[in-house]
């Protein structure tokens, strides 16, 4: 890869938004298999509402990567991200975001059943790039964190930009983040709970001279929070500097699955990362004043993956959560990837488990969930 990578036909409309390009595929939405009621914006002293992921999508938002970032190994990870298009479009409508003169390639290599919508783009990690959705008083809002390219260590001249402009082409309001972070550094359960990683998001690269308590008002403001369960992280030690998203999940409200060492792992950064995230749930309550339970996802066995590398992404716990599907990486090792597989079948038993796999987005510091964006709300046809 390039030097600068660290590490990592017909009219759709979607709950009024109107998009003529080349294709989307029907889907079966389906419901979280532990409903709960959700506050409405305005309820709760919660002006705004961030959803949680099982809650309905009206589509899905993917980015084309390019060979600014990923040099000769493009074709390989553009395998991996029309695989992956392909597959969630069988359950929701999938956005594909194509830089200029891209558009061509990502449409023959997605299919018809993806859109492929002119943006320009430097790399694949929609869910960084890509505007917050939520709900506010008047309808959907998209929060525009402005993505520094995770405290400037990616050129992101146009994936900075990508937020503003996917606002402007779908007609969404934008609310102007007063911080910089990223969807990867945001967990809810849809109820007014936040987890996040401190190193994410306190930090010099992204938000100087901001506390984590000025921090925490601002997120809580923006997203509609009324609780954050903070966990310290890891710094400078990948592109990210450690998002919760391949940590920490919510499946339910007050239900966390938390990624742990595979067999054979040393300890090491991440272990003890590990560690400290349970030992904070263990004593955290969220919004609602629960105790939160917490469920192991442990990663797989490294000898016995096909990847490899020290950036190399192999947690489970970067799963994405789509209409009718849970979509979940699997990298080789048998017994892990069936384990992880079942444990996801437990927590979402009314939705389809399905496995990918994505070395090459793995070789890069992400996932599928770093590499997808969920847009709230029902898809509807034209």
């Amino acid at each position: 890869m390039a030097d600068f990578l660290i590490s990592r036909r017909g009219a759709l409309t979607v709950a009024g938004i109107g998009l003529l390009g080349l294709g989307v595929s029907g889907c079966a939405a389906s419901g979280a298999s532990r409903p709960q009621p959700s506050p409405a914006p305005g309820e709760a002293g919660m002006p705004r509402r961030l959803g949680a992921e099982w809650d309905s999508h009206a589509l899905t938002v993917m980015s084309w990567p390019t060979a600014l970032v990923w040099g000769e190994d493009l074709p390989y990870v553009r395998d991996d991200i029309s695989s992956l298009a392909r597959a969630v479009a069988e359950f929701e409508p999938v956005v594909l975001l194509a830089s200029p003169g891209d558009e061509e390639d990502a449409a023959y290599e997605c299919g018809s059943s993806v859109e492929v919508v002119t943006v320009p783009v430097d790399d694949l990690w929609a869910r960084d790039t890509v505007p917050v959705f939520v709900e506010g008083a008047g309808g959907r809002e998209g929060i525009d964190f402005n993505f520094n390219g995770w405290g400037g260590k990616q050129e992101h001249a146009n994936d900075g930009a990508v937020a503003a402009a996917l606002l402007r082409q779908f007609e969404i309001p934008r609310v102007a983040a007063s911080l910089v972070a990223e969807g990867g550094s945001l967990e809810t359960d849809g109820l007014g709970t936040l987890m996040i990683t401190e190193s994410s998001i306190v930090n010099e690269n992204r938000n100087p001279g901001l506390s984590r308590d000025e921090i925490e008002l601002r997120l809580m403001d923006l997203l509609g929070m009324r609780k954050v369960i903070w966990f310290d992280g890891v710094y400078d030690e990948d592109i990210t500097d450690a998002h919760v998203d391949s940590l920490a999940r919510f499946v339910a409200p007050g239900l966390v699955l938390l990624d742990t060492p595979g067999a054979g792992a040393p300890a090491d950064v991440w272990s003890r990362s590990s560690d400290q995230a349970r030992s904070v749930l263990s004593q955290a309550t969220d919004a609602r004043g629960n105790a939160i339970e917490v469920i192991e996802l442990p990663q797989p066995d490294f000898s016995k993956i096909r990847g490899s590398g020290d950036d190399f992404l192999a947690s489970y716990v970067n799963f994405y959560v789509a209409n009718g599907a849970v979509f979940v990486p699997e990298f080789g090792d048998r017994v892990a990837d069936d384990r992880a597989q079942g444990i996801l079948q437990d927590q979402f038993p009314d939705r389809e488990i399905v496995p990918l796999r994505i070395d090459t987005i793995a070789s890069g510091g992400g996932g599928i969930h770093c590499a997808t964006h969920d847009m709230p709300g029902v898809p509807e046809y034209a």
